[in-house]
């Protein structure tokens, strides 16, 4: 059992689904999302 909760939660985090769940908890100015967005590309491209 913990296994597989283990196993489920680095699959949500991989694929950002908690993040983007809390994020769109409130409202995010167009302008706020946008540089959201690109500071998280910036971290994806260092990482790889």
């Amino acid at each position: 059992m913990d296994k597989a909760l283990r196993r489920l939660k680095r699959k949500l985090d991989r694929e950002g689904t908690l993040r983007e769940a809390r994020v769109k908890k409130r409202y995010e100015k167009p302008s706020v999302r946008k540089k959201r967005k690109a500071k998280e590309a910036r971290q994806n491209r260092k990482r790889y």
